[in-house]
């Protein structure tokens, strides 16, 4: 993956490129610890070769996981980064699109890209946090905790 900072005020704002075999999810989180991203905007366009989506099943509070065994093209990825203890966390939505035209979306949980995705991140000066809501059994942002 290859980076450019674009902005650096009022908000940061990077450029990524991931070339082929990157693995997406790993690859953003590494990104935004050593970029100190605590409150970011996300969003890209590429393809992937292979993927795994996740369906949050709400009986069991875990996520059911989509295999993704193909060529697909990124339609639309969204997402943001947030602390969750000390460290950024990832949260990611995707939908890809098939030879077929159909499409599958859901959390991004994994993808290897084929051959590019196209990543911008906008990283606010402020700070958001990720507190486990027992309700659900996830981490969830809190605008209200620090």
């Amino acid at each position: 993956m290859q980076a450019k900072l674009l902005n650096r005020a009022p908000e940061r704002t990077f450029a990524l490129v991931f070339e082929r075999g990157d693995e997406v999810v790993s690859t953003l989180e590494r990104f935004a610890v050593e970029q100190g991203l605590s409150a970011s905007r996300i969003t890209a366009i590429g393809a992937f070769e292979r993927a795994t989506l996740g369906y949050f099943d709400w009986e069991r509070k875990d996520y059911e996981r989509i295999p993704v065994e193909e060529q697909v093209e990124v339609l639309s990825l969204v997402g943001d980064f947030a602390l969750d203890g000390e460290r950024p966390r990832l949260h990611a939505h995707v939908v890809l699109g098939r030879r077929d035209g159909s499409t599958v979306g859901g959390h991004l949980l994994s993808a290897q890209v084929r051959p590019t995705l196209e990543v911008l991140v906008v990283d606010s000066p402020a700070h958001l946090c990720r507190r486990h809501d027992p309700d659900s059994g996830l981490a969830l942002i809190r605008p209200d905790a620090s």
